[in-house]
């Protein structure tokens, strides 16, 4: 059974923004709705102080605490992992925006661009009126993976079946695969390097996975 699931290697990630700008680009989502960004942390006590830059969105969980509290049953989970919203179904209560313990998902609000009332000709070309006035948040470009897998690509691998934030990634930083096939890119990642992920204590299983240092058993 295939597990979607994205990597990032926070010793690689240098804060530029372009999986936000890659995310804003291929999704045309208005202001103040970003599906990736990235937190820019200060670790450690004077003089010791690092800084660290952490991308951040939907972790496509195990056990997504949104899709519980849906009442309509617009968000789900597919049996690839990833966390879907049908916005046909969706009433944009946001009980699922209060839900989310990683701060995921918007209301994308009607009739905003980036340059005031008017779109620009890319948020033109990519807007969907369906994803106003309802709950939104990354959807790992489950399109694309769709359409690659049709076409016999493999996401994660070939470029126009994986995610635009990590194609977009100057430093390499973020990796797309199936973590249920050892030998993907991802399953070899998490086998050679120490990881964690966000809010693992609630139980809700991310599918977004943080690598911090090398395994020192690894070879």
């Amino acid at each position: 059974m295939t597990r979607w699931a994205m990597v990032a290697d926070l010793r690689r990630c240098v804060g530029c923004q372009t999986c936000t700008a890659a995310c804003k680009h291929a999704n045309a989502t208005p202001p103040g709705v970003q599906w990736r960004r990235v937190l820019d942390i200060e670790v450690g006590e004077f003089p010791d102080v690092q800084r660290a830059f952490v991308p951040m969105g939907c972790q496509h969980c195990d056990e997504p605490a949104c899709v519980a509290v849906c009442p309509t049953t617009a968000t789900r989970k597919r049996t690839d992992g990833i966390v879907t919203i049908d916005y046909d179904l969706c009433i944009g209560c946001t009980y699922c925006v209060v839900a989310c313990p990683y701060q995921a998902r918007f209301k994308t609000p009607l009739g905003q661009f980036a340059y005031g009332d008017q779109p620009t000709e890319n948020e033109a070309f990519r807007e969907d009126e369906a994803r106003r006035e309802v709950a939104t948040k990354c959807t790992f470009c489950v399109e694309r993976i769709d359409s690659g897998l049709d076409k016999g690509l493999k996401p994660g691998v070939h470029p126009e079946a994986t995610p635009a934030c990590v194609n977009a990634c100057i430093a390499e930083a973020l990796a797309f695969g199936d973590i249920e096939d050892p030998d993907s890119n991802v399953s070899q990642l998490l086998a050679r390097n120490q990881h964690f992920r966000i809010n693992e204590e609630a139980g809700t299983g991310p599918g977004f996975f943080y690598l911090w240092d090398r395994k020192r058993d690894a070879t």
